[in-house]
């Protein structure tokens, strides 16, 4: 009921909306009648923040035309590969007239990056994706908004989300051997459970995996977000945040976890910040400051634009994830594509190399969270597992922004490289690694963890990527 109200409420505001452009472009508009004056103005920004504020935001697009490889501009082709009915597997193939260049391009490693499935769209690693393709070969799971996923497509639960990712894998895999795999946030723990049930198949597993600012326990430094799945029930979620997609929508009857209560959350974790972020917006519309606006813009373009998930996957997440902490408790069953169910577990990965990334000042994801990978995959050998903190840096700015660019990205790249062989020897220890304090670790942990090692050496970018060169 409450979707259909919500809906109703979003279609009768969408004309006012429209007004509001309407009248924002008519004040702003160097030929009105009204003329350019400082009434004009404010009543020109006023209507274009009611217009922002009231409209509906659809699926953002990538967008990536281009991105320059040691100095050539590459022309980048934007295509799916492979079409599930929850997800698309797409690629960002890139060309080039410039012999050299493309001879390159060839020779790059292929990384999977693995989106969240937590409320935005993939186009929210949009900065990542445009950075990776300087040097990778990139493809990234782009998943589909529930709403618009027919009935009869089946539901999609956690398990699913592991046995995608599995396929995707062995997909990349036939076309060029193998593929490292970048799983950012959310997906941390399904695609740790991927790798985990391939690698106890005796399958060939990724040359490497890149976590960044995930809940593998998220027993540890519990967040705001993490309090709120673990304080209320299973039953109080089941109860007041799954609704059914509305009848004007494709999934019409689904059971669903709506992506504007997602929204609501997202807002309501710091409603200052975004209440004065509209403010500096209004100003900056009066002031003539397009560049500040149209950075505004583009930032609430892919904030404000959401998905709905399936209930069954949302709440085997909450359940799973955060209030049995499963993975890390060694219980956590995964059904296979036949139905048939298998246990995880992440000490039989030995051949894949293992990063993980944190920052500082991350409040969806508390420290020492993503680090906690390194205690479960008890069998990669120490040299090939490596913890870097980002200092500094927020959840966000571990995969978007400067210190992404500039501090993560560096690392994560010179891992890749020293990674990219399956027969990748050994890497020495060097002076300049530095072993962290290991975090305490819960009675749950330490009860049901079998075969712990100590945390991961702290690596610097430099540190990496001597090796690579070495």
């Amino acid at each position: 009921m409450l979707y259909q109200i919500y809906e109703t409420q979003r279609s009768l505001m969408e004309p006012f909306a429209d007004f509001a452009r309407a009248a924002s472009k008519l004040y702003s508009n160097p030929l009105s009648p009204l003329g350019q004056t400082s009434f004009s103005q404010r009543m020109s920004a006023a209507c274009d923040l009611m217009y922002r504020l009231g409209k509906d935001y659809e699926k953002p697009v990538f967008g990536i035309k281009s991105v320059p490889v040691d100095g050539v501009e590459v022309v980048i082709h934007e295509r799916i590969e492979v079409d599930k009915p929850f997800c698309e597997l797409r690629r960002f193939k890139r060309f080039s007239d410039d012999a050299a260049t493309l001879n390159k391009l060839k020779g790059q490693p292929v990384v999977l990056v693995v989106a969240p499935l937590s409320g935005h769209y993939a186009t929210l690693l949009r900065d990542t994706v445009r950075t990776m393709l300087g040097g990778h070969k990139v493809y990234i799971t782009d998943w589909k908004n529930a709403r618009m996923v027919p009935l009869e497509d089946g539901e999609f639960h956690l398990d699913d989300y592991v046995n995608y990712v599995q396929e995707f894998i062995r997909y990349l895999q036939g076309q060029y051997g193998n593929v490292h795999i970048m799983s950012v946030c959310q997906p941390t723990v399904p695609v740790l459970a991927a790798v985990s049930l391939m690698a106890s198949r005796g399958e060939k597993t990724p040359l490497s995996m890149t976590m960044m600012g995930g809940p593998i326990d998220a027993s540890r430094s519990p967040t705001a977000v993490n309090n709120l799945a673990m304080n209320k029930s299973f039953q109080w979620f089941e109860n007041n945040m799954i609704y059914r997609v509305p009848s004007n929508f494709p999934g019409a009857g689904r059971r669903v976890y709506p992506g504007f209560l997602q929204h609501t959350g997202f807002v309501a974790m710091n409603p200052d910040r975004h209440l004065s972020s509209h403010y500096d917006y209004f100003l900056d519309l009066i002031k003539g400051d397009n560049s500040s606006a149209e950075s505004h813009r583009q930032f609430y373009d892919e904030y404000n634009a959401v998905l709905d998930m399936d209930a069954d996957y949302y709440l085997e997440t909450i359940q799973t994830v955060f209030q049995e902490f499963k993975l890390v408790n060694g219980s956590w069953d995964v059904k296979n594509p036949q139905g048939e169910p298998e246990r995880v577990c992440p000490q039989d990965i030995k051949t894949t190399a293992l990063l993980t990334i944190e920052g500082e000042l991350d409040d969806i994801s508390g420290s020492g969270q993503t680090e906690a990978a390194h205690g479960l995959c008890a069998s990669i050998p120490e040299s090939r597992s490596h913890h870097l903190e980002v200092q500094g840096a927020g959840h966000y700015g571990i995969f978007s922004g400067r210190h992404w660019r500039e501090v993560v990205y560096p690392c994560v790249c010179a891992f890749i490289l020293e990674n990219n062989d399956d027969n990748a020897p050994k890497t020495r220890k060097t002076s300049n690694s530095v072993t962290k304090a290991a975090p305490k670790r819960s009675s749950r942990s330490a009860r049901s963890a079998t075969n712990i090692k100590a945390p991961a050496r702290k690596t610097t970018a430099r540190t990496i990527a001597r090796r690579a060169r070495a």
